[in-house]
Formats: C-alpha cells, sequence, structure tokens
C-alpha cells in the first residue's frame, strides 16, 4: 500500500478536505521520526518542523484528558507553561500506547489534526515566524507543508507561548525575552 492511499494519511487530507484546503502531500523515502530527521529530508529549517506531542491530565472517573501541542522542531515544551494555557495540574506527556489510543495515529506520524478523539490543541507561537511549516500526514514517511495561519484553522488551535528556551546551542550575546502574545483563531 503507497503513504498517500494509507487510511491515516487519507483521514488527514479528509479533514482538510472539508475545510476547503487542499494538502499537497511529500512522501519521502525514509522514516522523518524525529524532527532533525524531517528537516534533513524535507530540506527545511528545524523550526519549520512541526512536532505534535501528545499529553494527558487525569480525571475523576479515570478517563484522560488529552492536549496535542504542535511545537517547533527547534524547541522543546515547557510543560508548566503548557499546563498554565490549558489549566490542569496533573499534565505529562503521553505514553507511545496512550497517544495512540488518544489520537488514533502512532508516534513519529501523528498530525496536527484528523484525530481519533475530540483532543485541545495548542500552537507554539514559535512556529508563527515561519511561512512554511511541515506537519506529519499521518505516518512518519509523509508530510505536508503549510502556512502557520492556516495550520491553526485547520487543526482549531490556540496560538500561545509553549515553549521553554530553545535545546539548541544559543547564539553568543542572544538573550530571551518572555513573549505573552496569546491569539486564537478568531483573532487571525
Amino acid at each position: 500500500m503507497t503513504v498517500l492511499l494509507h487510511p491515516a494519511t487519507q483521514r488527514v487530507v479528509g479533514v482538510a478536505s472539508r475545510k476547503g484546503v487542499a494538502l499537497d502531500i511529500r512522501v519521502v523515502p525514509s522514516s522523518t521520526r524525529t524532527a532533525a530527521d524531517a528537516a534533513r529530508t524535507l530540506d527545511a529549517d528545524l523550526g519549520q518542523i512541526v512536532r505534535s506531542l501528545v499529553f494527558v491530565a487525569p480525571r475523576a472517573d479515570g478517563r484522560l484528558a488529552s492536549t496535542v501541542c504542535l511545537v517547533s522542531g527547534r524547541n522543546q515544551v515547557d510543560l508548566r507553561q503548557l499546563a498554565a494555557v490549558v489549566g490542569e495540574v496533573a499534565l505529562r506527556a503521553a505514553s507511545a500506547r496512550e497517544a495512540r489510543d488518544l489520537t488514533g495515529f502512532a508516534v513519529g506520524g501523528i498530525p496536527p489534526f484528523g484525530h481519533g478523539r475530540d483532543v485541545r490543541v495548542v500552537m507554539d507561537q514559535d512556529l508563527c515566524q515561519y511561512q512554511w511549516v511541515w506537519a506529519a500526514a499521518g505516518t512518519d514517511t509523509a508530510a505536508f507543508r503549510v502556512a502557520p495561519r492556516t495550520l491553526r484553522m485547520l487543526s482549531n488551535a490556540v496560538v500561545a507561548p509553549v515553549a521553554g528556551a530553545s535545546w539548541l546551542p544559543a547564539t553568543v550575546g542572544a538573550s530571551y525575552e518572555p513573549r505573552l502574545r496569546f491569539e486564537t483563531a478568531a483573532g487571525a
């Protein structure tokens, strides 16, 4: 079965199509399970790679409330900041099995939208600085290029400052200024 016919990729294409967006899916010859792999394969800046990370918080009834965080490949999520944005106290990273159960996609191919269940989606504001970003299209060998504004609309994401300091070495003399800009799709 080719990647473009894969049910996971078709689900992503279908969701975008229902919102009036035609996705141009790029099939890559090898896995792009990491942001660095994806950046090399897609000839993109590491910051342009959208990592869809799943976080969960327990509910009193034993179920898990899920949040998908769309984070720039250059950043790491600051769990305290994300918890404050989504209003959760006991937020933690989901296990690979939990992520698959909650989104319907395997780790490495989790797209920003088209999940199997309703999930909250928060988008790293650092993605907004790029003209284009790349996201997984349901498998670890398929990706699509999209403008951040369109990504926000397709995923119904809230844009927020969820990244801690970059995990890449900082340039000499660089300083970090906290940014507290929150956006919603309605504010576009």
